[in-house]
């Protein structure tokens, strides 16, 4: 075997491999597949495996099966109470129809592109006949669920089936939450001053309260003391009397003898009396012959 036909048998067995990569093609499991011959579609390949095409005549697009995602720019919506919002949501959906999609968007990018002007117009549709209270309620998840109804029913005829839609977030414009923000704040010192002044109030009635109860209790007990203290010193008198009655010099002996404590239990006490006086008639001798 010459040269020449070597370089020939291995352009052929080139050509062959060439023309066999270009015959078969493997399906993934999580993959779908469009055939094309010349630009038009041909067939609708799903099952996984290795797959026949006409090589050099056809071409094979693959799509995922698995749910995408289409993520669209934020947009700001007016709601039917005129309020203003900035809405971002985002959005799941699946390839059902790799045809239909291919005839319509041709590739994902263009899908996404779709999908996502689809949603912003339903958002405002909806969002645009709603509240503000019904966006912030249990109400938002009906909402929601309109949009995903209305999107899914456009969204058919390009071949896509829309899984879900949801809000990111749904926030005042920077300009409105400011104003907004310092409205609640002003609203919430009058409350508070309100309050304040409410609370000053009750505790200026507490104190009242307490300080005409407090005069009551105190005039009650100095009452009841003098009365209890009358009645103590009335005993004292008649205990007193009773008992010096029984011994008058006795008595006479012990109330000079208080006399004397109050005359000369000071220091500085000065008294000019006479000797002979009466006051001091314990401090003389006993006369003779006396008792």
């Amino acid at each position: 075997m010459n040269q020449r036909t070597l370089l020939i048998a291995g352009g052929v067995a080139l050509v062959a491999l060439f023309t066999v990569s270009n015959t078969f093609f493997v399906l993934p499991q999580y993959r779908q597949a469009l055939v094309t011959q010349f630009g038009n579609p041909v067939r609708v390949v799903r099952e996984p495996g290795l797959q026949l095409k006409i090589p050099f005549m056809q071409d094979v697009r693959f799509y995922d099966k698995m749910m995408l995602e289409v993520d669209p720019p934020t947009q700001e919506v007016i709601l039917g109470d005129q309020k203003r919002i900035i809405v971002d949501a985002y959005s799941r959906y699946r390839i059902t129809d790799p045809l239909a999609f291919y005839q319509n968007v041709r590739d994902e990018q263009g899908a996404q592109s779709r999908v996502a002007q689809m949603i912003n117009t339903s958002i405002r549709r909806v969002l645009g006949a709603a509240q503000m209270s019904t966006i912030l309620s249990n109400g938002r998840e009906e909402l929601m669920a309109e949009i995903q109804r209305e999107v899914h029913e456009r969204a058919k005829d390009y071949g896509i089936e829309i899984v879900d839609v949801r809000l990111r977030r749904a926030d005042l414009p920077e300009q409105t939450s400011a104003s907004v923000f310092q409205r609640m704040r002003s609203e919430r010192d009058r409350e508070a001053r309100e309050l304040r002044a409410q609370g000053q109030e009750i505790a200026q009635q507490i104190r009242s309260r307490a300080d005409r109860d407090r005069t009551v209790l105190i005039a009650n007990a100095q009452s009841e003391a003098q009365g209890i203290r009358g009645e103590g010193e009335a005993k004292a008198v008649q205990i007193y009397a009773e008992a010096f009655g029984q011994d008058p010099q006795f008595f006479s002996f012990y109330r000079s003898m208080q006399a004397y404590r109050a005359a000369l239990g000071q220091g500085d006490s000065t008294l000019v009396l006479s000797p002979d006086s009466s006051f001091f008639r314990y401090f003389n001798p006993p006369v003779s012959g006396g008792k």
